[in-house]
């Protein structure tokens, strides 16, 4: 495997925790007016996998998870995200999260959210 692609993304995540993101925008699924950004680091070149790093201020929000599959480290902060029908599962530094498609659920943070993501979109012929 020709992983010469791989080596930006791996350098920009030895900083991810304090690297600089763009300004915040409103986060659309929000209830409490939350702001989020995201920076994506790489895509693979057939368009399915990306991985960034996406940030949220506290609040509470619903997700889904249609089409693709999600892994995310938290690198800073805390939340308690709970699947439709599930457990509340707490989140902090270190904590790593797996929400395949079809995943749907909420999210309250509780302290400034940082994590590092990998999104597989279930393309044509995935």
């Amino acid at each position: 495997m020709d992983t010469t692609a791989l080596v930006p993304a791996v350098a920009f995540l030895a900083d991810a925790a304090s690297a600089d993101l763009p300004p915040a925008r409103p986060k659309p699924t929000s209830t409490t007016g939350q702001q989020e950004t995201t920076r994506t680091l790489w895509h693979s070149p057939d368009g399915l996998v990306e991985v960034g790093v996406w940030e949220c201020d506290p609040g509470h929000f619903t997700a889904t998870r249609d089409g693709y599959d999600e892994v995310c480290q938290v690198l800073t902060g805390s939340a308690t995200v709970r699947a439709e029908g599930g457990e509340a599962v707490e989140l902090r530094a270190g904590s790593t999260l797996t929400m395949a498609a079809g995943w749907r659920g909420t999210w309250q943070i509780h302290e400034t959210l940082r994590k590092v993501y990998v999104v597989r979109t279930h393309g044509a012929g995935a």
